[in-house]
This record gives structure tokens, C-alpha cells and sequence, in this order.
């Protein structure tokens, strides 16, 4: 298999509050012979807030975030839903845009960078399902998943606005009913749990504004794969995790009943299906224990 390369556009949270994340996506990387080259000069993405304050400045920002995966020549791959929609939408109108793409170049030349178009920006999901292939991933499980039931729980802004997170992807995604997650949960051996919950919002970006809403999202999704007989939640977006993991007892309140389960990463699952140690997948810093392997 020809060695893959990209740009890893880290996030904010992989490197502060799930650091687990961090430590899976390089752990699977190795095992899938992927060579990541980290953006160590980007900045956060504005996670959907700055965006409301200052729209302008956060197109600059996420233009300079993808300049630097330009110099290199790569496609830039994210490891966090949010980041990948800000990303993904500064590109999307910059490309579409020619005044507005020379107003931020204006503003990137005064630090020496220039936004071309030229980078595709991509999730990790996406990237290992397009550039290796689900029928290549089940050739290199050595530890399938078969005793579990698995529940995917997408995100909102993985699989939202469909038209924009479709340009880049082989196999478009209909954010009603996603396959990408549940794909590669059966790639990995495991059995994928549907459930209704799986593709609506975990509540984490309106948590400040109305927490009791925020926490019955969340509460809701948890409780729907518990219903569904799930053994534990797997999601690609470190912010969903965030929720979901750590925020148990708040959420048990919210919805009127116990509600609690293992919520893994995207890239913790699949290392473990690779045959990562599960300490180099970081499942020893989770809230909600991972004592099943």
C-alpha cells in the first residue's frame, strides 16, 4: 500500500482536553503506515463562536491555517468535526469568492502567507475511508470487534451542511442517514448499533447559553444507545466526546434516569481493532471507564 501523507490539523481540544485523541490518531496512523505532519504553526479554527463575533476575522484565520498545509503540498486532515466545518466553509467560500478570497490575501501577506486553494481539507474518518479503503482496514484487523455492539454517534458538523462536507468525499454522506461510522465499525468486526439519536447534536455548543437543553441532547443520545443495547459510543468529534464522557451525572438529571456509557474516539475503536495497546490509545484518561479491554 502506497504510504500516505498529510497535513494534521490538530484543533484545539486533542492537544488540551482529550489528549487521548491525540495519542490514538498517531497510534493508528503508525499502524496504517500514514505519515502525519502537524501543523504545529495553526491556530484554533474559532469553533463556531468567533465566527458569530467576527466573521471576517475568522475566515482570515482559518485561510491561514490552511496556507501553511498549501506550502507543504498536502491534503489537511482534521481530527475534530467542528474544525473541519470551519475549515472546510472558509474554503468553500474563498474558492467561490474572488473579492472576498483578495481581501484576506491582503491580510495574510501582512504575516508573509497566501491562501491558493489548492489543499483539500478532509476528517481523518473520511481520509482512511477513501484513501485506504473499508475492505483494506478488515484485511489488518488482528483484533476483531465481534463481542461488541457499537453505537455510532456522527456529530453535527461532520456530516452538516451536507452540500459542503460532500465536496471532497468518494461516498457522500446523506446527514439523515450517515453510513461512514457504522462502516467502519463493521470494517472493524464490530456490530453497529442504530439508533435514532445517532446523527442529532450532542448539545456542546449551546451548553453556555442553555445547559439544561444542552444537557438533555446529550442525554438523550446516551440513553438512545443504551435502549438500542449498545456496549459503549464511538464518535469522531473530540467535542461530542467531551460531552458525552464527562458530563454523566449532569445528564442523568437532565433526562430523569441513569445514563452512562463508554464513549471512545473514532480512532481509539479502530486502534483497537488494529491491535494498539490500549495505553497508547489513551483509554486509561477517560471519565467514564474503559475497563473492557
Amino acid at each position: 500500500m502506497k504510504k500516505l501523507k498529510y497535513a494534521l490539523f490538530t484543533g484545539c481540544t486533542a492537544k488540551q482536553s482529550t489528549p487521548e485523541q491525540m495519542m490514538s490518531t498517531l497510534a493508528v496512523a503508525e499502524k496504517l503506515g500514514i505519515e502525519l505532519v502537524e501543523l504545529t504553526e495553526a491556530s484554533c479554527c474559532g469553533a463556531s463562536h468567533l465566527q458569530d463575533y467576527d466573521d471576517f476575522l475568522s475566515l482570515v484565520l482559518n485561510a491561514r491555517n490552511i496556507a501553511y498545509a498549501e506550502k507543504l503540498g498536502l491534503t489537511m486532515v482534521t481530527i475534530c468535526n467542528t474544525c473541519q466545518l470551519n475549515t472546510a466553509m472558509t474554503k468553500h467560500r474563498l474558492d467561490n469568492d474572488a473579492d472576498l478570497k483578495a481581501r484576506v490575501n491582503e491580510k495574510l501577506e501582512e504575516v508573509g502567507l497566501h491562501y491558493e486553494g489548492t489543499s483539500v481539507i478532509t476528517h481523518f474518518l473520511y481520509a482512511i475511508i477513501d484513501d485506504i479503503g473499508l475492505d483494506k482496514i478488515a484485511e489488518m484487523v488482528v483484533t476483531p470487534l465481534s463481542q461488541f455492539n457499537i453505537a455510532p454517534f456522527y456529530g453535527c458538523h461532520n456530516i452538516r451542511p451536507s452540500e459542503l462536507q460532500n465536496e471532497t468525499h468518494k461516498n457522500p454522506e446523506n446527514a439523515y442517514a450517515p453510513h461512514s461510522l457504522d462502516d467502519l465499525i463493521i470494517a472493524c468486526g464490530g456490530i453497529n448499533v442504530d439508533y435514532e439519536e445517532k446523527n442529532k447534536c450532542c448539545g456542546f455548543h449551546v451548553e453556555l447559553q442553555a445547559p439544561h437543553t444542552s444537557a438533555v441532547l446529550a442525554g438523550k443520545a446516551v440513553s438512545g444507545a443504551m435502549d438500542a443495547n449498545a456496549d459503549w459510543i464511538v464518535t469522531p468529534c473530540p467535542l461530542c466526546h467531551l460531552k458525552l464522557d464527562t458530563q454523566t451525572d449532569h445528564l442523568s438529571k437532565a433526562v430523569g434516569r441513569d445514563v452512562a456509557l463508554p464513549v471512545l474516539h473514532m480512532q481509539q475503536m479502530l486502534g483497537l481493532a488494529l491491535g494498539c495497546d490500549r495505553t497508547a490509545l489513551g483509554l486509561q484518561h477517560h471519565v467514564e471507564k474503559v475497563d473492557f479491554v
